[in-house]
């Protein structure tokens, strides 16, 4: 699933192309018609993202919402000289009116067209997002201080936090030396804050480069004289899917794990597992 980074990455790629400008809305599969009817010639103020819910803004308190969910893409392509017959199952085509650009829209959980009121709905139920400058930790904080449950879970509860998916979730938690499981009101505030600040830098360079680094300097393929990471999600990483594998900071065997029904992913010795000292 596209994670937060990605959503912001295409609502500049989205403003870049079409803001300010007149777009024909078309839904070639079907699925969108009557609601691409209402958008369709007018001028697409811009897009923007939260967590990953992407809204693309349309004069009269219009939004398209979408959610890409698992499969969903939105591709967008700029400087062409024609627009192709769509292929596939294309939920919603945005062409610029003077033919230069367009953006194809598959696979999506959600793509739908909403009010400012409902647009703000989606974004009270979510949590604050690393990414935007008006997001704070603190209502994250508020609702991990409380919880029992793992923090490896509550990082991807999107009503906690906003945008954060499986690398961030695995690859944060190694930077700051904590086990998955460890219960979230075990940590203490200048941890969780830490980790923010870490979010906070680490998303918005994905936004940057369009992929996931999260190893310091010393771990680099470079300066470890070691190959560079060959997956399809690219970027280099400490733990995610990189299961038996050796960790890069103390050589230790990755592990996995399945939690809520994805894969967790941790090194034994630098995520040792929490113990309570009450319990000690």
């Amino acid at each position: 699933m596209p994670e937060g980074h990605t959503l912001h990455r295409l609502a500049g790629d989205l403003t870049t192309a079409f803001g300010g400008r007149v777009v024909r809305a078309g839904s070639p599969q079907g699925r969108f018609v009557d609601s691409a009817a209402l958008v369709d010639g007018h001028v697409l103020e811009g897009a923007e993202a939260w967590g990953k819910h992407l809204f693309v803004a349309f004069p009269g308190d219009r939004f398209v919402h979408v959610h890409l969910g698992l499969y969903g893409h939105f591709d967008v392509h700029t400087g062409v000289t024609e627009v192709p017959a769509p292929v596939g199952q294309v939920r919603l085509r945005l062409v610029a009116a003077d033919g230069d650009a367009y953006a194809d829209l598959r696979g999506a959980t959600t793509c739908e067209l909403v009010t400012g009121e409902q647009r703000a709905g989606v974004v009270a139920r979510s949590g604050p997002d690393p990414i935007r400058p008006d997001s704070s930790w603190e209502p994250a904080w508020a609702r991990i201080r409380r919880s029992r449950a793992p923090i490896g879970g509550l990082l991807m509860d999107q009503t906690v936090l906003a945008g954060v998916g499986n690398v961030y979730r695995a690859e944060l938690l190694f930077r700051h030396r904590m086990h998955p499981l460890r219960p979230g009101s075990t940590l203490r505030v200048g941890q969780f804050q830490a980790m923010w600040d870490d979010l906070v830098v680490l998303m918005a360079e994905g936004v940057r480069t369009g992929r996931i680094d999260t190893v310091r300097p010393e771990h680099t393929p470079e300066a470890m004289g070691r190959p560079p990471r060959a997956d399809d999600h690219g970027g280099e990483v400490y733990v995610y899917r990189r299961t038996g594998q050796p960790c890069h900071v103390c050589g230790s065997i990755v592990r996995t794990e399945v939690l809520l029904g994805r894969n967790l992913f941790w090194c034994p010795r630098c995520q040792p597992r929490f113990r309570s000292r009450a319990l000690q």
